[in-house]
């Protein structure tokens, strides 16, 4: 049996980690696909990551290269992590997966599967029963979210405060914000500052750090990683979970990490204010609404939510000071939004592909 991951972004590999560890236990052929940017500190920072895991590996240029790969290759299954074009031609010589990279309240969660793969792993019955209404002929299969197995089996790889140069007696605030919708640009730039008492870890989106089009949230994580309370990790450190093992709060806004947080029984912050573009304000609000699914909603029940950064401070502190005072609501909401969390996700995948 042959399956090939195509990893169109470097931060894909921790959904399919757990995944490729239950193939190994397999007569398994397992195959990685890289892309190409423009940028060679990216695609050195790339290679070495999927080097990493001793697994066959290719580099490819661009979508059209890995189809024609993909269309010589004939594997029993290909797995992608977001929507590609041409799969009629795909499915003429294999199957094809759909393991979404995310589970958070972009309504491109649900955009992807207008094509459709030949299974898609869904997570939660809400999301379910949302796909097959949208989608009636599509396949769908509720896994859960294989991402976090490994912190529910505690095999996920630790880092130390220490390493960090943080302060192992202070709280942990782990600030994962998205790239857009984001918060960043409205936080202050005192930020350090202002959280003083606290160890900052700053683990923003993959584009955050690498698209010029999001330089001014580069700017701003830079200049707060210089305060000796702050790390900011690096483009390399793709894996979230390792950040969230050692966190005891975490702070974002329209990111997946919020339902992956929770899933943890961990305390979150909602930031719910964000820097728009003008083409998403005013009158064009629509397009923002648009680009958010429901599931932001349940983001109210779920997390402290803060309206704007002044109202960051208390949420933080109620928090720290209170963290079991939703638990019971993070294990309802991640039942609905995430699935089991019972670190057999990436099995029940792997039985699946398997036997069909």
């Amino acid at each position: 049996m042959k399956v090939i991951f195509d990893i169109q972004h470097l931060y894909y590999l921790p959904q399919y980690l757990p995944v490729i560890d239950v193939f190994k236990q397999h007569d398994t052929d397992i195959e990685l696909i890289g892309y190409k940017t423009d940028d060679e500190d990216l695609n050195r920072i790339v290679e070495k990551a999927l080097q990493e895991t001793k697994l066959s590996l290719k580099i490819v240029q661009n979508w059209q290269e890995s189809l024609t790969h993909y269309l010589a290759q004939k594997a029993d299954w290909i797995v992608f992590g977001n929507a590609v074009s041409d799969l009629e031609q795909l499915h003429e010589v294999s199957k094809t997966v759909l393991m979404q990279h995310g589970v958070g309240p972009k309504s491109c969660y649900y955009d992807v599967s207008k094509n459709p793969t030949t299974v898609r792993f869904v997570e939660g019955e809400k999301r379910l029963g949302n796909l097959q209404t949208m989608f009636p002929s599509g396949n769908f299969v509720d896994s859960g979210y294989a991402k976090l197995d490994p912190a529910i089996n505690n095999k996920t790889a630790t880092r130390s405060l220490a390493s960090m140069g943080l302060d192992k007696t202070k709280p942990t605030l782990l600030y994962a914000p998205t790239f857009y919708p984001s918060s960043i640009e409205l936080f202050a730039k005192s930020f350090p500052d202002d959280f003083a008492n606290y160890n900052i870890i700053l683990k923003p989106h993959f584009f955050s750090l690498t698209k010029p089009r999001y330089k001014k949230q580069k700017f701003l994580l830079e200049n707060w990683a210089k305060q000796d309370n702050v790390y900011l990790a690096g483009v390399e450190e793709y894996n979230l979970l390792e950040f969230m093992a050692i966190s005891d709060v975490l702070i974002s806004d329209a990111s997946s990490a919020i339902f992956e947080f929770a899933a943890l029984d961990k305390p979150v912050i909602w930031c719910d204010f964000y820097k728009l573009r003008w083409s998403y304000r005013g009158i064009l609000a629509f397009r923002f609404k648009k680009r958010i699914d429901e599931s932001i909603e349940v983001f109210h029940q779920l997390c402290e939510r803060a309206a704007n950064y002044r109202a960051l401070a208390k949420c933080v502190a109620n928090a720290v000071e209170n963290p079991q005072a939703k638990h019971a609501i993070r294990v309802a909401i991640t039942k609905e939004y995430v699935g089991d969390v019972d670190g057999n996700c990436a099995q029940r995948v792997v039985d699946y592909l398997i036997k069909h």
